[in-house]
């Protein structure tokens, strides 16, 4: 996916994580990284980084979330109760909204 192109998936959306270490973890979207395909989601594949001391910040082991494949991440329909693909669909006022494929409940406000 190149950086022009978009994702239906958007930050502060929840997500559940579909394969991976973290399979089943559900957490909000912190950041999307467009131009690698991958997206920063709280709290899931967390990883340790071990820091020099700075100026502005101590030293140590620090614990911070990786980016992780948007191909394995899947939104979380709060009706559903479940990770769903996303449709677009255009209402009669001219917007695009996002909708659950499973219950075709419109996902954006």
């Amino acid at each position: 996916m190149s950086s022009t192109q978009s994702t239906r998936i958007r930050r502060d959306d929840e997500v559940i994580i579909i394969a991976g270490r973290d399979k089943g973890a559900r957490g909000k979207v912190i950041r999307l990284i467009l131009a690698d395909s991958k997206a920063l989601v709280s709290k899931v594949n967390m990883v340790k980084r071990h820091t020099r001391p700075t100026q502005d910040s101590k030293g140590g082991i620090i614990e911070k979330e990786a980016p992780i494949a948007l191909s394995n991440v899947q939104y979380f329909c709060p009706s559903c109760k479940a990770g769903v693909r996303l449709g677009v669909k255009k209402l009669e006022d001219g917007r695009k909204v996002r909708t659950c494929k499973k219950c075709s409940e419109v996902l954006d406000r």
